[in-house]
């Protein structure tokens, strides 16, 4: 479907007229555009006439222009549109007490062992970070090392959300504490926000948003503030949300939520 939304404001585009599809090696923006989901090919044309798709920085408004989907930077309402075909972009709900590694020595149950069908197929996909094993929730794969490489580093500061139960009653104070920062073994940590959502029976359920991707932070920073954990679950990254995903599958990201992802890293 495609929407009836206005354009997107293209703050740095530039708007470029072509004479016709240039000769040589391509394919024409129309069809990218439907082989990407976008919309079919005619509605891809209209997409073209009204100004709303942009390719390497400019908006694109007569038919015709031809793209190596390899190379080409495509968006459309100024949201990144994935055109290689090749590319992979998963989210899996790891269960609770299975290792984050594509194979284990010990036999024990991994998350490889859930897209094993598609490493068999021929994707080389690979986790984006990891959950511990007693952690359960959101984790991404892909085979774009671009997009994996920024998401798991700091700089980019893209959030993370968690639910975590823990134990004892969580004072409002503590929230604070844990906003203004913690001092750990490996230096100081901080959470971007924290909510107390549930008490009940002496222990609390709390959420947590941090940017932060060191070996078993939330845990660490819980324990810390005298709160060990009970249950750890991770239900965002960036705009990609766990939902009502079952534990032990996986599905495709919409466009939507790709184009987020790169948003959110600056590609």
């Amino acid at each position: 479907m495609v929407s009836n939304a206005k354009p997107a404001r293209h703050q740095h585009a530039e708007i470029t007229k072509h004479d016709g599809p240039p000769k040589g090696d391509g394919v024409r923006l129309q069809k990218v555009l439907a082989q990407a989901g976008v919309a079919s090919r005619r509605a891809a044309e209209e997409l073209i006439d009204q100004g709303r798709v942009e390719v390497d920085g400019r908006i694109v408004v007569e038919q015709g222009l031809r793209v190596d989907p390899e190379n080409a930077v495509v968006r459309v309402d100024g949201v990144r549109v994935v055109v290689q075909k090749d590319l992979v972009y998963l989210a899996m709900n790891k269960p609770r007490g299975w290792q984050c590694t594509m194979s284990d020595d010990l036999g024990r149950p991994c998350v490889g062992d859930i897209v094993s069908e598609r490493v068999q197929s021929g994707q080389r996909l690979f986790h984006v970070g990891r959950l511990d094993a007693d952690t359960e929730g959101l984790l991404l794969f892909t085979n774009d090392g671009d997009l994996a490489h920024r998401l798991m580093h700091p700089s980019f500061e893209v959030p993370k959300t968690y639910l975590a139960t823990v134990h004892g009653v969580v004072e409002r104070s503590t929230g604070k504490q844990l906003r203004d920062g913690v001092t750990l073994d490996d230096g100081p940590a901080k959470v971007d926000a924290f909510t107390v959502l549930e008490i009940n029976e002496g222990k609390t359920l709390v959420k947590l948003v941090l940017h932060e991707g060191r070996k078993h932070i939330v845990r660490r920073l819980l324990d810390a503030v005298g709160h060990p954990v009970v249950r750890l679950v991770r239900t965002n990254v960036g705009v990609v949300a766990l939902g009502d995903q079952r534990p032990g599958t996986q599905r495709v990201l919409g466009r939507s939520e790709v184009g987020g992802l790169y948003e959110a890293v600056g590609l």
